[in-house]
């Protein structure tokens, strides 16, 4: 079981501090509107890697590259809408408006359907976490749920160090604030631009 408890805490932390649409987004609303709004939306692995996991174990198997590239490209063009709004967001500080608060259900939902039209838990569970959990389960059903505990706990302690530690940025002022607001539209923008751009590539391929 260590084993399985091993792979599952270094396969996350790996893909919790890689920079992709997630984290993006996570820093984005971070910077709007503090990391206690933002804190629940390291929890949206849960909720979308469920569904992404049946799909993969029961129906794929192995994820197609055009299925990916469709995906990818959809969550461009989401990762651009929300770079829009992040801009507006630092135009609004930049005037000297108050950023609006934002429920938590919302980001929380928000970050899931940020993740759901992300490719890389596609492709995580289909190259990755997928073969090693059915081995996991075959050796014992323990070692497979401690394997899915190691991962997504980890993730989700992960996200929420990042947050945390994005936001006592922000708590330095307001100046601080448009400054993380427009690198966020930036980021959010550029990662946006290369999902829709690697989507067509894989299309095309």
């Amino acid at each position: 079981m260590s084993e399985y408890l091993l792979v599952g805490i270094g396969f996350s932390f790996a893909a919790a501090v890689q920079p992709g649409p997630l984290q993006a987004f996570l820093l984005s609303t971070t910077a709007a509107h503090g990391w206690k709004r933002t804190l629940p939306a390291a929890f949206s692995p849960l909720l979308s890697d469920g569904p992404i996991a049946i799909v993969v174990l029961l129906v794929l198997g192995q994820v197609p590259a055009g299925f990916a590239g469709v995906v990818q490209m959809a969550g461009g063009v989401l990762l651009v809408y929300l770079a829009a709004r992040a801009f507006s967001e630092w135009r609004r500080a930049e005037g000297g408006a108050t950023v609006a608060s934002t429920q938590v259900p919302r980001t929380l939902l928000q970050a899931t359907g940020v993740n759901l039209l992300n490719p890389n838990p596609y492709l995580g569970w289909s190259l990755v976490l997928g073969p090693l959990f059915l081995k996991a389960w075959r050796d014992a059903p323990q070692n497979g749920v401690a394997l899915l505990v190691a991962f997504y706990g980890t993730m989700v302690a992960s996200l929420a160090a990042i947050i945390i530690v994005f936001g006592t940025l922000r708590a330095l002022g307001p100046r601080v604030v448009r400054v993380l607001l427009l690198v966020s539209a930036i980021m959010l923008g550029a990662l946006g631009g290369y999902q829709i751009s690697a989507g067509l590539w894989r299309l095309a391929a």
